[in-house]
């Protein structure tokens, strides 16, 4: 069980750190990797080749701006999981995030904005089978209605 970070460069790391940050808090095994679909697609085939072929779960979390092509590439390519969290910006207006929304038929990643909510969806879907995982989710989400209530009883008074 496995969530490959797959970002389009080296530029989107500290971006990726957050996803891996929380994927630790949540007791999920994931590893970084680099792969660009558009300036090297057939070694970003041969990533996706190798976690299918030796992993029974995997959830791909693809990170790439402007022209999102890697995470539509990882999607059409393998029967896993994709979340596509791309790193959005204030250039183009923001616009550039259609290209992770805009998919043609048979291409369906997930499109997750915040890195936090990225690997909480992963580890949602991995919680399906893996019972230590759905534990970790749980509590997770239960230290958000813990605080709304400590902050409820500080306005309350």
């Amino acid at each position: 069980m496995i969530v490959p970070i797959i970002m389009g460069s080296m530029s989107d790391m500290d971006f990726c750190k957050k996803i891996g940050g929380e994927l630790e808090k949540l007791g999920v095994k994931h590893e970084y990797r680099i792969a660009s679909a558009h300036k090297a697609t057939e070694f970003a085939l041969g990533v996706i080749r190798e976690y299918d072929a030796n992993n029974d779960k995997v959830v791909y979390i693809t990170v790439a701006g402007r022209s999102n092509a890697l995470s539509a590439v990882i999607d059409a390519n393998s029967l896993n999981p994709v979340i596509a969290c791309p790193p959005y910006s204030s250039k183009f207006g923001g616009m550039d995030i259609i290209s992770s929304l805009r998919m043609p038929s048979g291409v369906c990643p997930l499109v997750v904005l915040e890195p936090k909510n990225a690997a909480l969806a992963a580890a949602k879907m991995l919680g399906i089978t893996d019972a230590e995982i759905k534990q970790k989710v749980k509590d997770y989400k239960a230290g958000f209605v813990d605080s709304i209530k400590k902050a409820d009883a500080e306005v309350k008074g």
